[in-house]
């Protein structure tokens, strides 16, 4: 696996990981949730795209 691909990968997990713990709290911060949600996402954009890029390679 790609260095670069695998670091992604491993941040798009840690912040499952900050999600579902701040999610179980009992007051969640929603505007957190919301952020590290838009912040995964940006993750997993830039994962596919590397993905993409190695495999057309």
């Amino acid at each position: 696996m790609n260095p670069s691909i695998y670091r992604l990968a491993s941040v798009h997990s840690k912040l499952d990981d900050e999600i579902r713990r701040e999610s179980r709290r009992r007051l969640p911060d929603s505007f957190r949730i919301q952020r590290l949600k838009k912040l995964r996402l940006a993750i997993k954009d830039r994962l596919h795209s590397r993905a993409g890029a190695v495999l057309a390679t």
